[in-house]
């Protein structure tokens, strides 16, 4: 992690590279040792008459992702759209030589759609990762509502890249530790030219939308995925924050292979094919279960609130600014983000342009983190605050953005 007092924005009008030739047989070589551990198979479906350019639309489920992109396209070249972060990791010569396209995350930018179409029209294919988030507990992120009209206004073949096992073998809430889980993935042509020139946009995105609907616990129980992992639960409280018997927040502890509420003392063990059993009258919960019921408990709650925070910015591919200490508030309209160096101005994020909030559960050691961003600066906004929790934050702002929208219909 690199510091800087940089705070020049990333030039995001510099048009994508192709993937360095050289750094190909890398690529393809370290994505096939990193996916090696879990047996990879790649199958394709409807590709035999698709030549690149083409769009690929893919889950994003964890970090194996990166390396089963590559090669599923094995041995063609393709580009990525790719958050800022990697610039910053890799360095912007580096970052472009892999091919990757830069985008701040839940932020609305023309040249990213420029940049995609020069790279269609440069002759290479190129990857979106419409949930741009790992998947917090297995399911399926908000898959933005505009990739219908994406895919028509591209006008090439779209392919959905789907897989199973990414997530629980680095499920995003620990991700410093994986788990041996077969990956499966399904390389698919959904619409050729043809087809896309018929097809509506809400027919599209429909499709789009159904193509990329998962639910990992229950796979795993249905094909009987064995992680006996002896902490396998360690970090689930971060996104399962709510406990449902008590129905108070912040209280959710894990350790080892359990889950458990420190105010009313209830536990969950958590069993080798990803069911949460309750000690005493051994009721399963399924995980997605209790995600969605304390999505459903947080928005029914009053939004206003505010956090002492601790703020790094990510303006360019040089490295984090420290920016010091400062207040987050929330209300029904915007975050708003004061800094107490009275050198910055505050920062409003309104929720009608914002359709989720991204999270971060332990970013590179550091801890729990949402980042909100502008177009020209990513604002990663840590608290030790007892009532911040960036799942509960992301449902507020992805519950506040639909509301936004309904209220424009």
């Amino acid at each position: 992690m690199k510091y800087t007092n940089d705070l020049t924005p990333f030039d995001m009008k510099q048009k994508p590279s192709k993937q360095y030739p050289f750094l190909m047989p890398l690529i393809w070589g370290g994505s096939y040792l990193l996916t090696r551990q879990f047996g990879l198979k790649i199958e394709h479906k409807n590709m035999e008459n698709i030549k690149p350019p083409f769009l690929v639309i893919g889950m994003h489920q964890g970090f194996s992702d990166y390396y089963i992109g590559p090669l599923s396209v094995f041995p063609r070249r393709a580009m990525f759209v790719s958050d800022m972060e990697g610039f910053e990791a890799f360095g912007k010569w580096l970052y472009r030589g892999l091919g990757c396209i830069g985008k701040r995350r839940y932020v609305s930018d023309i040249m990213v759609i420029k940049n995609i179409k020069y790279a269609l029209s440069s002759g290479q294919s190129v990857f979106v990762y419409p949930e741009s988030r790992h998947s917090n507990v297995g399911t399926t992120s908000y898959i933005p509502k505009n990739m219908g009209k994406l895919c028509k206004m591209l006008k090439v073949p779209v392919v959905v890249l789907t897989e199973h096992g990414s997530y629980l073998a680095n499920p995003f809430w620990d991700e410093e530790h994986t788990r041996k889980v077969p990956i499966r993935a399904t390389l698919t042509c959904i619409y050729n030219e043809e087809e896309l020139q018929k097809a509506s946009s809400s027919e599209i995105q429909a499709k789009i939308e159904s193509m990329l609907t998962y639910d990992e616990y229950e796979y795993q129980r249905t094909n009987k995925i064995k992680i006996d992992y002896k902490k396998r639960a360690e970090g689930l409280h971060k996104p399962l924050f709510y406990c449902p018997v008590c129905k108070t927040k912040y209280h959710m502890i894990s350790k080892d292979d359990y889950l458990s509420c420190t105010k009313c003392e209830s536990k969950w063990n958590m069993s080798v094919y990803g069911e949460l059993i309750h000690q005493g009258d051994e009721k399963k919960i399924h995980i997605p279960d209790w995600y969605e019921k304390e999505r459903q408990l947080v928005i029914s709650e009053p939004v206003d609130r505010s956090f002492n925070v601790n703020i790094e910015a990510l303006p360019n591919e040089k490295g984090f600014v420290k920016m010091g200490t400062g207040r987050l508030t929330l209300d029904e309209e915007q975050f708003t983000l004061e800094f107490d160096d009275k050198k910055y101005e505050k920062i409003i994020f309104r929720h009608e342009i914002r359709e989720s909030v991204q999270t971060e559960y332990n970013y590179k050691g550091q801890g729990m983190c949402i980042v909100l961003s502008t177009r020209d600066c990513c604002y990663y906004i840590y608290s030790k605050d007892e009532n911040f929790n960036p799942t509960e934050l992301q449902f507020i702002g992805e519950h506040l953005f639909k509301k936004s929208l309904e209220k424009k219909k």
